[in-house]
């Protein structure tokens, strides 16, 4: 679990192709990883990554092909700026709100306006989370915990003050940019919770035979 503080802006080192995956190599910045180890997670972009090898100056985590599909990361080249986030522990102070690092669907930044020393960006989500984002609600965009200052069909508008500018890599953000999307965790179980008895009848959105059978959990 995270909270959407963002605590550095990182950058990829490399992306190398390994079986069939990707394995990413990031470098850290300001990160502090003395109390880092092997298998701890660590927030980039949004995306919660396992980290497999700690080089001293960074990271290396496996990016399975699931993930390369689901968010933003096939756009990430060497040098590209990160946004970077360690897991929460019970003593972190809950700056943001839950974030689990697993997103929910890529947006498309769709417009850039300058308001005084502020920026506001209307974001374009995926039509079908956009049930989930609601005035003055909780939403992560590329692993930054963000208050959503209007609603209009799809589109949201955020308005981000200098300080989150600078220690984002939202200031780099123009018309057009791909960004990893997560809603409130709380918007999730209450749909969850709402559909009462109906939750344990299936349906086509929960795990198919096609799926099973894909991913060797099915044998002919």
């Amino acid at each position: 679990m995270f909270t959407g503080i963002i605590e550095s802006i990182g950058s990829i080192r490399a992306l190398t192709p390994k079986g069939g995956d990707v394995r990413v190599y990031v470098e850290t910045g300001k990160l502090d990883l003395s109390d880092v180890k092997l298998g701890d997670s660590i927030a980039v972009n949004g995306v919660c990554l396992t980290a497999v090898e700690l080089p001293g100056n960074g990271f290396a985590a496996d990016v399975s092909r699931e993930t390369l599909d689901c968010t933003a990361m096939n756009d990430l080249k060497s040098g590209s700026p990160v946004n970077l986030e360690k897991a929460l522990t019970p003593t972190t102070r809950l700056g943001g709100h839950l974030v689990s690092g697993h997103v929910d669907g890529v947006g498309e930044v769709v417009a850039r306006t300058e308001n005084a020393r502020a920026v506001e960006f209307r974001i374009r989500a995926p039509k079908d989370l956009a049930k989930y984002i609601a005035h003055k609600g909780s939403i992560t965009v590329d692993g930054t915990s963000l208050t959503v200052n209007a609603v209009d069909g799809a589109e949201f508008l955020l308005t981000i003050i200098p300080h989150t500018l600078s220690e984002t890599i939202m200031a780099s953000y123009q018309p057009g940019r791909r960004v990893n999307l997560e809603v409130d965790l709380l918007a999730r179980y209450l749909e969850r919770l709402l559909l009462g008895d109906k939750a344990a009848e299936p349906t086509s959105g929960n795990i198919t035979e096609s799926f099973l059978a894909a991913n060797g959990y099915l044998k002919s």
